[in-house]
């Protein structure tokens, strides 16, 4: 269960790279496209963190093969958990960005640069403000789970 926190963490940190360092001099969508992917392997991570502290409480009895089938279940061992089940969608829209056929690029090489998609008849957009701020979230995220499972 540690190890994959402690993965998760590295994922975060290269999250917080991508963010501050490459996204902030290259201002490309393909930089915004790989820091959510990081964010969706961090998440599935923790969630598969999450899983592992589920088996050892005999919760459940297996680990689920793929990461859609992880964030459901996660949200049904803590269904009355608003916060769970918020990073859970996040991550699944997160997975549905990076999935898009054909994103929009517009606005590259500048402080704007913008992907947009259609997603689910809605248009979403990421750009740098954006991410960041899922970066927050599950930063929050991350400590909080850290806690819950006995780690730092």
């Amino acid at each position: 269960m540690m190890e994959y926190l402690e993965e998760a963490k590295e994922e975060l940190k290269r999250v917080d790279h991508l963010i501050y360092v490459s996204l902030k001099y290259t201002r490309t969508v393909d930089v915004l496209l790989n820091a959510v992917s990081r964010m969706i392997d961090a998440y599935d991570l923790i969630f598969q963190a999450i899983i592992q502290d589920a088996i050892e409480q005999e919760k459940t009895s297996v680990m689920p093969g793929t990461p859609i089938e992880r964030g459901n279940l996660v949200k049904s061992l803590y269904e009355d958990n608003q916060e769970i089940d918020d990073n859970v969608e996040l991550c699944f829209l997160l997975r549905k960005i990076h999935r898009s056929p054909n994103p929009e690029k517009s606005q590259e090489y500048r402080r704007h640069v913008k992907l947009s998609t259609y997603i689910d008849g809605r248009e979403e957009i990421v750009n740098i403000d954006i991410i960041t701020q899922y970066y927050h979230f599950q930063q929050e995220f991350f400590k909080k789970i850290s806690i819950l499972l006995g780690g730092e």
